[in-house]
């Protein structure tokens, strides 16, 4: 490998045994970068030799990583992936989180950090351009998210879990100390079974850009078509009230999953909407560290307020319309490290088996229970999955692969009720988001009851999200700007001329690679398939909309279109055994 350090990466992993103790860094080479850009796509091509391993085996890595275009001034790129396998879905998963902790892991001279072994007492990994430290840390074992942070966070920026992932609670997340997280799929628990508390991060190092003149232009582009979207910056857009802006919208096209996804309108809904939200918390715009859009909303005292599924599922998906309930909820989940979307789904499927759905008195003791693992929180830990297939009511968990359904009804939106299934990760909206095109209209408005052309918008969506999730850039981004402009910043900061369509291949390798290590773990058509809920119940009508089952056959043709478009076989699975063999 070339002495010469390409500029935009720093071309090292730092690579550490807890077992053992110790640390070192190695290089990585230019053409795998080149291959997989970073963030979920590095974090992918390290798993390479470890994705057979049960998420809580000693030696499955977990994988922090950054990508090409953090610590420099592209806009929402202070943002990291971290990657492993699930414990709730078994999955390969990635999640992405923004806030300072990404921008000082680039720099402390990394593109990654790959952590494997399991401490015999807990620790804290503290990284910094002179090298890294595993600090014992008994203390806070026990201690929520914010004592952590609060202790650790001299030393730098700190990602750390809470008791839900010290007890392996399978949707525990890991949390920046800001606010953000990692929040979905359990890497929380992953984390927790290593015995690993906390990660700190303090480096300073500057990231080198290749064209400062080219960069500087495509930054003005994209803050250009930032300021000319209404989904970002309009009056009733994302910067001014957060993602809970989509509240009232979600209702008005009767896609609000409420009382777990038996209806979709809650006619409470405004006491949670974005204004409302403003108004009773005098909310304020907060954000990643850096970043123009400024989505997330705080109180005036720094207090992270919920986000749209957050907000949805603690209100609607449980019946409860009380935002102070939603708002404590939400606090619990963050201080503790719970992932609010499994755990308000969770909570909604048990509430359906037992015959009630909680109160918003009972909430917050059933989160503490779960995080503990005690009483009731035993089985809740587990999951909506394993909870109804425990209470023999399976058909009352609203999740695919495991992973509980946003916020989004698929009733409402076909394309959506097809990327919920062919997501690699589980049932998430955000592998694909055809809310976009099927909801918010942009880039251009497709029929949202149809799933006429949705496979091959699905696959293309998917293989440009999974390239950006490598960048890695916020996906909100993309309602304003483009691909082309990414990959004019990326070119600018690197020195390697990127096209979107090359950005869309490396995208695709990435996805097939996570499809490929899915199906050798046993995963096929079978797990790519939604609720029955969602075939043989209609959603709620009213206001000149109905919401009809969706077409079984109708679905599965589908499905069987988006396996051709990926060359895959009928069964959802690869021709070819060889297939990452092939690839860098």
């Amino acid at each position: 490998m070339s002495s010469v350090k390409a500029l935009g990466w720093r071309e090292t992993v730092l690579r550490v045994d807890l077992s053992a103790r110790k640390s070192w860094r190695e290089p990585i080479p230019r053409d795998l970068l080149h291959a997989y850009l970073g963030g979920r796509g590095l974090g992918v091509r390290f798993m390479r030799d470890h994705f057979r391993l049960d998420p809580f085996d000693a030696e499955i890595p977990l994988i922090f990583a950054v990508g090409p275009l953090c610590g420099t001034p592209a806009p929402t790129a202070a943002r990291l992936t971290v990657v492993t396998r699930s414990p709730l879905t078994g999955t390969i998963y990635d999640c992405s989180a923004g806030g300072r902790f990404a921008w000082r892991l680039k720099g402390a001279g990394l593109d990654a950090v790959v952590i494997t072994g399991r401490s015999t007492v807990p620790v804290a990994l503290v990284i910094s351009p002179a090298g890294a430290e595993i600090v014992e840390v008994p203390q806070l074992w026990g201690r929520t998210v914010p004592d952590t942070v609060s202790a650790l966070s001299g030393r730098g920026s700190v990602a750390a879990i809470g008791l839900a992932g010290e007890n392996r609670v399978l949707f525990a997340n890991i949390m920046m100390g800001e606010g953000n997280s990692v929040g979905r799929g359990g890497l929380g628990a992953v984390m927790g079974a290593k015995n690993l508390k906390a990660v700190v991060a303090s480096g300073d190092r500057q990231t080198g850009i290749a064209d400062p003149g080219r960069f500087d232009v495509a930054r003005q582009d994209v803050m250009r078509l930032f300021r000319a979207s209404p989904v970002i910056f309009g009056e009733l857009g994302i910067s001014e009230y957060g993602t809970p802006a989509l509240v009232d919208l979600m209702r008005q096209r009767r896609m609000a999953p409420t009382e777990n996804f038996r209806r979709t309108v809650f006619e409470e809904s405004g006491n949670y909407s974005g204004p409302a939200i403003r108004r009773d918390y005098r909310a304020r715009k907060d954000g990643c560290y850096g970043c123009p859009i400024q989505c997330k909303k705080s109180t005036p005292e720094g207090e992270p307020l919920p986000e749209y599924e957050t907000v949805s599922h603690f209100g609607a998906l449980n019946g409860i319309s009380s935002l102070a309930s939603i708002v404590r909820s939400n606090t619990l989940c963050n201080e503790l490290g719970l992932d609010t979307i499994s755990a308000a789904a969770t909570l909604s499927a048990w509430g359906e088996a037992r015959g009630r759905f909680s109160d918003a008195d009972e909430v917050p003791g059933l989160l503490r229970d779960t995080a503990m693992r005690v009483g009731e929180g035993e089985l809740l830990a587990l999951g909506s999955r394993r909870v109804a297939e425990h209470l023999g009511r399976p058909g009352l968990s609203m999740s695919v692969k495991g992973l509980e359904l946003p916020a989004y009804d698929p009733r409402g939106a076909y394309g959506m009720a097809l990327a919920y299934c062919t997501s690699n990760r589980g049932g998430c909206h955000l592998r694909a988001y055809p809310i976009s095109h099927e909801i918010l209209r942009k880039p251009i408005a497709t029929d949202r009851f149809s799933f006429s052309g949705k496979a091959r918008i699905i696959a293309i969506a998917e293989d440009t999200n999974a390239a950006v999730d490598s960048l890695v850039a916020c996906k909100f981004s993309f309602f304003g700007a483009t691909l082309e402009e990414y990959a004019e910043l990326l070119s600018a900061a690197t020195g390697t001329d990127y096209s979107p369509q090359s950005l869309k291949e490396i995208g695709r390798r990435i996805f097939l690679t996570e499809r490929f290590y899915n199906c050798e773990n046993g995963f096929g058509a079978a797990d790519d398939q939604l609720p029955e809920r969602f075939f043989s119940e209609p959603g709620s009508s009213g206001e000149g909309i109905a919401i009809p089952p969706i077409d079984r056959g109708r679905f599965a043709e589908e499905l069987q279109k988006y396996y051709r478009v990926r060359g895959l076989t009928p069964e959802g699975t690869f021709d070819d055994p060889d297939f990452l063999l092939k690839q860098p």
